[in-house]
């Protein structure tokens, strides 16, 4: 009778168990996913139906189906579009190019466990968790025309963030600053993942640090450069911040991102023009991000 006893009572006991369990669960995948819906599905959704339509923002009555008259428009008569894709691609081959390379070199020379790296870790990875008003504020040193670092020294009086044939470039190579160390910081945690034996090996074969990065080391880390590749391409295309607080994207600081915050928070309020950029920035980064997976997934059936 008291082994039935216990046997029922254990029962219960599973029972409430399994319950709290399918509840705990269901709120650990349903809550995320909601607000994974609602923070971004959503908006991307209406922004493609607003991207066919004529909208002040104001009224949802007054919302105007104009078909595909947005795309025409933005490519025939709105003379920021090229301009800005032109911009985003120099943005594109800069970072790529230039922060990181100097992001893998610094990551190699670090990794070597030289004296005071982690205060040079810290150092170049400052820059990344700065905010932007602290970045444009140490940047306005150097650039500023009447008392700025670079015209002082060079006995110049060039408007760095005024002239449009320079500045991008000065843009760019703040930029440069935040970005470099991120790159490092990535690559860093790859170096330190690699395998030991393989250095070893590449060493009893007589091969020098040089051919043993480019030839054993890199190619090992070929998924972390593929992150590297998305991760510049993303900030080539979302590239903002810095570019708003200067002119607001406008003076030969035109980048989509821009154009997009000034079709729909600027004067204009043109919801359904700006809907249409965010369209075209979107089906930008889904190529190259569509890319990746595709690489990735290959990668894991291997």
């Amino acid at each position: 009778m008291a082994t039935r006893t216990a046997r029922r009572q254990s029962r219960r006991v599973e029972k409430k168990r399994g319950a709290r369990d399918r509840l705990v669960i269901s709120l650990m995948i349903g809550v995320p996913t909601i607000l994974v819906v609602w923070l971004v599905w959503l908006p991307a959704v209406a922004s493609v139906a607003l991207s066919f339509t004529k909208w002040n923002g104001f009224k949802f009555s007054s919302i105007q189906w104009v078909g595909t008259k947005n795309y025409v428009d933005i490519a025939t008569i709105y003379p920021p579009f090229w301009p800005a894709i032109q911009h985003n691609l120099i943005w594109l081959v800069f970072l790529f190019v230039f922060p990181t390379i100097l992001g893998v070199v610094l990551a190699v020379v670090l990794d070597r466990e030289m004296w005071g790296s982690r205060f040079y870790q810290t150092a170049f990875y400052l820059p990344v968790v700065l905010s932007l008003a602290l970045v444009g504020f140490i940047w306005q040193l150097f650039y500023s025309t009447d008392q700025g670092l670079i015209n002082e020294l060079f006995k110049g009086n060039v408007d760095w963030y005024g002239d449009p044939d320079v500045n991008l470039w000065a843009v760019l190579v703040a930029t440069a600053w935040r970005h470099t160390g991120y790159i490092m910081l990535i690559y860093l945690a790859g170096l330190k993942g690699v395998d030991g034996s393989l250095r070893e090996a590449a060493a009893v074969d007589g091969a020098n640090e040089v051919k043993t990065f480019f030839n054993v080391i890199f190619p090992v880390m070929r998924p972390i450069n593929m992150i590297v590749l998305v991760i510049v391409v993303i900030e080539s295309l979302r590239a903002f911040d810095l570019v708003w607080i200067i002119n607001k994207g406008r003076n030969g600081l035109e980048l989509i991102s821009a154009l997009v915050s000034q079709n729909v928070i600027g004067e204009a309020t043109r919801y359904g023009f700006g809907s249409a950029l965010a369209v075209i920035m979107m089906v930008i980064s889904s190529v190259f991000i569509t890319i990746y997976l595709r690489i990735v997934f290959r990668e894991d059936r291997r």
